[in-house]
């Protein structure tokens, strides 16, 4: 029998279980408006992802504003009450240590609609034909 001495799978489980927790709190304080601040009363935003480090000391919260418009603008914001957010967040996450926050645009809508413009080109529908057409011979 040979063993492995990779990470556990408990250990990214509970990175994810950290992260969809940190997303729900911030959330929650976001549209509670817990914190005001103009940015997010202009720029209604989402958050898809929260990635945390290995050691659960720092949380990269991923943003999109409502429409895309604005994403700079609501980072700034996030950024200036980056303090209490993570007070407000450890008050309604129970950690050891309350998580340094991070915040980015999240770029992943962007990938998707250029990775759909791909597939819709006619060159990947002609190719798409050519390899139809060969496994019918």
């Amino acid at each position: 029998m040979s063993r492995s001495f990779s990470k556990p799978r408990s250990a990214s489980h509970r990175l994810e279980r950290v992260g969809e927790l940190i997303r729900h709190a911030l959330a929650d304080i976001l549209a509670r408006g817990e914190v005001r601040d103009e940015a997010f009363d202009r720029h209604p935003l989402t958050i898809p992802d929260v990635r945390m480090s290995p050691d659960l000391k720092l949380a990269t919260i991923l943003v999109m504003p409502l429409g895309g418009k604005g994403a700079g603008a609501v980072v700034e914001a996030l950024d200036r009450h980056k303090k209490e957010l993570r007070t407000l967040v450890a008050r309604r996450v129970n950690l050891k240590f309350a998580p340094d926050l991070r915040f980015a645009v999240d770029t992943s809508f962007d990938a998707q609609a250029r990775m759909d413009e791909l597939l819709r080109s006619p060159a990947v529908a002609r190719d798409l034909k050519d390899l139809s057409g060969q496994d019918k011979e």
